[in-house]
């Protein structure tokens, strides 16, 4: 069985924030040396705006090394690009990852369904389909 056995239990792109953690720093020091190097002709604020050039980009790659679903015995925390939301076991009502979908996504008893971009195949399609099983037995097991 793919369950896992303890809680709690985190599923993420590893290897995707692996690539994307030192890509970011390597950003904001390539533009923060770019800013100093500048020929002495640029002003301040050109300086200014290239070092925070960095920082945006690098704020880009955070914001999508952030996906992640994270369950503990009380529920689940699915936390995407930019929000986060936190669901009890009752609230879902079931997990999908059809072939194709870019992600699983979970079924709602409210009627609607929630994104679940921690679980994707960029980690590898087999992997994340035994993530999907894994959440999936889990919701049966602790739903409501």
């Amino acid at each position: 069985m793919s369950t896992p056995a303890e809680f709690p239990v985190t599923w993420a792109p590893r290897r995707t924030r692996a690539v994307l953690l030192p890509v970011c720093v390597v950003l904001v020091l390539l533009f923060a040396v770019i800013a100093i190097a500048l020929p002495a002709n640029w002003q301040l604020n050109d300086r200014i705006m290239m070092a925070l050039s960095g920082l945006l980009f690098a704020s880009v790659g955070l914001m999508l090394a952030r996906p992640r679903v994270s369950a503990d015995a009380e529920g689940v925390t699915v936390v995407n690009f930019v929000r986060s939301r936190r669901l009890a076991w009752a609230e879902i009502v079931g997990v999908n990852f059809r072939q194709g979908d870019p992600w699983a996504s979970l079924d709602l008893a409210d009627g609607t369904s929630l994104a679940a971009v921690g679980i994707q195949p960029g980690v590898g399609r087999n992997q994340a389909i035994a993530d999907a099983r894994a959440l999936r037995d889990l919701v049966a097991r602790h739903g409501g």
